[in-house]
């Protein structure tokens, strides 16, 4: 059971805060945001989703820059907590449409009744946005879309020849257009979170795709759809099978799945035939597949690092990325990072002539590299030169000391896995009815590392 439910800015403030329980100090909020911070400025490094100060169980999540925070006296599974809270984060966002600081506390009075409807004394009661519909009253004050900043997955998918409506992925599962009509559409996002490692020399030591298949619905009635998935879509291990042939969204080749999982309203019955799954989708956002591939796949960029010893007290990193998808798909907010030698007093940068959109830093308090990169269009290369001074002669190999190199990335467009939705049909009401069907793909990166 939990004792109490708390959301905070990255500030420290406090803007959502339940005690269900009592048995907890009322401070616990101030008492997790300061160990957090206090984490992070003495070891560099976040701190874990779940830890203990004096007796009580803090578990968290960040969702688009506020953490969602629980706690607990007893001991309790710690993914069962980081699971609620992601759906509890899920839930507000269908009712709200926007998850940000400004929504939430505009929408308090929705925000608490929830709250209270989704865990009653610290036990959890539901977390359906369709149940819920039943017990909650309160209409949501819609914030201004236009304002909002890029932010997340909404910004993902402003991408590709028919762009989405900008309403799209700020909409309330409750309120209705204005005008009171409502907009039948139905969106379906293919995620994937790639991890990869690469040896000193280049090789893929490790690769996995952590794939999920999300629906939203705003189908009135709840209509029946039937979701096609490649005909060739293998389950189980490849046996060796080599992916290295084929491209991103296309190309030829059976897709295989080391193993998958589907939400309760999926209907299986014709997926061993001919892969489509059958759903009545519920309200709000939901996963409707899960996946895992270990199977070989071409990586989206591909990064070389040299460093040169110049002299006892310096030395000079070459970085290069280069992106192996087609040209026509460009990567977003690409962070390049590199742990340098603790003995490294300055670093200069020198990034090609011409280059836009591209900035360097060098992080003093934990001695790491950073480059980021706005924007890489296919087939491109890009180069980053540091020369680093060192405050004492390195008496070893500089190379054990520095690195691994690190990216994160977004994708919009683009799947590694070729998994493809090759069509979406929803059962007619009648012959004019037809909805907006989308369907987008992403790539992420997970863990993304190259050894130096």
């Amino acid at each position: 059971m939990i004792s109490q439910f708390f959301v905070l800015s990255q500030r420290g403030d406090s803007i959502v805060f339940r005690d269900y329980r009592g048995d907890v100090p009322k401070g616990s909020a101030e008492i997790f945001f300061r160990k957090v911070k206090f984490w992070k400025e003495d070891g560099g490094e976040e701190a874990p989703p779940v830890f203990n100060v004096d007796g009580v169980n803090y578990f968290h999540v960040k969702v688009v820059g506020l953490l969602f925070v629980a706690t607990s006296r007893t001991n309790l599974s710690p993914s069962l907590v980081l699971e609620l809270l992601q759906r509890i984060a899920r839930v507000i966002k269908d009712y709200l449409g926007v998850l940000n600081e400004d929504s939430l506390r505009k929408n308090f009075v929705l925000v608490y009744e929830l709250l209270d409807e989704v865990v009653d004394f610290g036990y959890v009661q539901t977390t359906s946005t369709e149940i819920l519909k039943s017990y909650i009253f309160n209409e949501p004050i819609m914030i201004d879309a236009g304002r909002l900043p890029p932010l997340g997955p909404a910004a993902m998918f402003m991408q590709g020849s028919k762009r989405m409506p900008g309403t799209a992925i700020t909409k309330s599962v409750v309120a209705n257009e204005p005008g009171g009509r409502k907009r039948e559409e139905i969106f379906v996002d293919i995620i994937e979170k790639i991890s990869i490692t690469f040896s000193s020399s280049g090789y893929i030591l490790t690769s996995e795709i952590d794939g999920t298949i999300q629906m939203k619905s705003y189908l009135t009635g709840n209509p029946e759809i039937r979701l096609a998935l490649n005909e060739d879509l293998g389950i189980g291990r490849a046996g060796g099978r080599s992916a290295y042939d084929y491209g991103g969204s296309a190309g030829s080749g059976a897709v295989v799945l080391d193993d998958c999982n589907f939400h309760e309203s999926v209907q299986l019955d014709s997926f061993d035939v001919d892969r489509t799954l059958t759903l009545v989708p519920p309200d709000g956002e939901f996963p409707v597949m899960n996946y895992r591939i270990t199977q070989e796949f071409k990586p989206p960029f591909r990064i070389n690092t040299l460093v040169e010893e110049a002299g006892s007290l310096k030395a000079e990193v070459i970085l290069k990325i280069r992106a192996e998808f087609p040209s026509d798909i460009t990567a977003n907010t690409i962070l390049v990072q590199m742990p340098l030698p603790t003995y490294t007093s300055r670093v200069s940068f020198e990034l090609e002539p011409g280059t836009v959109g591209q900035t360097t830093d060098f992080k003093e308090s934990n001695k790491r590299l950073e480059w980021s990169l706005k924007k890489v269009v296919g087939g491109s290369d890009h180069t980053l030169r540091a020369k680093l001074t060192f405050s004492q002669e390195s008496h070893g190999n500089i190379t054990k000391e520095a690195g691994p190199v690190s990216m994160t990335f977004t994708i919009p467009m683009y799947n590694p896995s070729r998994l493809q939705v090759k069509y979406l049909q929803i059962a007619k009401k009648s012959k004019t009815y037809n909805p907006y069907r989308w369907v987008r793909y992403v790539t992420q990166a997970n863990s993304y590392v190259a050894r130096i």
